[in-house]
């Protein structure tokens, strides 16, 4: 069965229990460290979800490049031994927002690199092993040692479906139409079968107005992210949990098995609760 997840407010992380009690298989969270959208820390909001949820796979979409290796890992690792091996690893390399990463002192044009490299030492800097850091040629051990989780790799770029068939447990590119997602899957399990590795899961992002029409949503996509709006309206879940559901369906008929979706609505609950009665319905 498919899994169905909602996108996480850091505000909203110490509700987390009510998303658990409605069912949701997952809650995922963003992470930037300046955008025009306010952000939590992506590693506390998922500390504090962990923090009263049981069960519940918490997943992030980290930009590993934008923080020193080292911390980048210490902090994956941290969250797992927190939550007690929840987290779903998603890894993106962004770009949207350039005067975050010069703040870090990353440049930007190097950032698909350091992803790369980094997820290549990943398991063994969080398994505990002696590893030598990819950006300071620095050997460290971190402690205490916890296992890597599903590294799903975002985006839905050729260098990105390259690096979900080279590094990734699962793909989790966003804002795609099922035949645009299908499309990118059977490339993925191309490259894939090329490097010798099993084929990514399928996973996807989705923004969502539940109960409620496309109109605003479309418009922020198109805004935020300069999506056509043509584009956006195909996109965009939207109407009663039965629509909903339908609108799903075609993704995991396009091969997602897992579904996570950014609800934007007036009320957080209603759109959590929506999305409950929909996946109920898959």
């Amino acid at each position: 069965m498919v899994k169905v997840g909602i996108n996480l407010s850091g505000q909203l992380a110490r509700h987390a229990g009510f998303y658990e009690q409605l069912g949701l298989s997952s809650l995922w969270a963003g992470d930037h460290l300046a955008s025009d959208m306010p952000m939590i820390d992506v590693g506390m909001t998922l500390a504090t979800a962990a923090a009263v949820t049981e069960n519940i796979e918490l997943g992030m979409v980290m930009q590993i490049a934008l923080r020193p290796s080292a911390w980048a890992a210490k902090q994956i690792g941290s969250l797992q031994t927190l939550s007690g091996n929840r987290i779903q690893l998603g890894v993106g390399v962004g770009g949207e927002w350039p005067d975050e990463w010069a703040a870090a002192g990353v440049p930007l044009r190097n950032r698909g690199r350091r992803t790369d490299e980094l997820l290549k030492v990943l398991p063994s800097l969080l398994e505990g092993h002696a590893t030598r850091t990819p950006d300071t040629g620095v050997v460290i051990r971190l402690t205490p040692p916890a296992p890597t989780p599903p590294i799903w790799i975002a985006g839905a770029s050729q260098r990105a479906r390259r690096r979900a068939a080279e590094f990734g447990d699962g793909w989790y590119p966003a804002m795609l139409t099922p035949s645009q997602y299908a499309e990118g899957l059977d490339d993925i399990t191309e490259l894939s079968a090329k490097a010798g590795r099993k084929t990514p899961t399928g996973g996807v992002q989705l923004f969502g107005s539940l109960g409620g029409t496309p109109d605003a949503v479309v418009r922020m996509l198109n805004k935020n992210y300069s999506m056509p709006l043509d584009q956006a309206a195909k996109v965009v879940l939207h109407g009663a949990p039965t629509q909903v559901a339908d609108q799903i369906h075609e993704y995991v008929e396009a091969g997602a098995e897992h579904v996570s979706v950014v609800a934007i609505g007036t009320s957080w609950q209603t759109q959590a609760e929506l999305l409950a009665e929909a996946k109920a319905l898959l």
